[in-house]
């Protein structure tokens, strides 16, 4: 019998493994709610998969591209709490706050509420209003 793979933490901080949250979302399974999403999205920016984040931002704001490998410097993603996820419909606001460091530096956080919609039974990270 073969030995199984070993669990990878999904970096979103779910307690879940990586291939049971938010990878099969990164494969192309949609998100149940807006807070599933912005979990994958953190997890996105975690793993550098550009290509799912601009894939899951509404085309109404989306950039052309976000240039991730480029960033100078690079980010260490340190962890993700979300405060809270209100959902009305098609439309949802998730309040987070992601935690990193920058080049050894100190830790800073964004703390942002995060507006979401969902369409044809997709959701969609439209913006964001960063807290101070």
């Amino acid at each position: 019998m073969p030995a199984s793979k070993p669990a990878t933490p999904c970096p979103c901080g779910s307690q879940l493994d990586y291939d049971a949250c938010c990878g099969p979302l990164h494969r192309g399974r949609p998100a149940v709610d807006a807070e599933q999403l912005m979990r994958s999205r953190y997890s996105a920016f975690v793993l550098k998969l550009e290509d799912y984040l601009l894939a899951s931002w509404h085309k109404s704001t989306r950039p052309d591209q976000l240039k991730l490998a480029e960033q100078q410097p690079e980010p260490s993603w340190l962890g993700l709490q979300v405060r809270r996820h209100i959902s009305a419909g098609d439309q949802a606001t998730v309040e987070y706050i992601a935690r990193l460091r920058y080049a050894g530096g100190s830790a800073s956080r964004l703390h942002e509420i995060a507006h979401f919609i969902r369409e044809h039974g997709r959701w969609y990270y439209v913006d964001g209003d960063i807290q101070s």
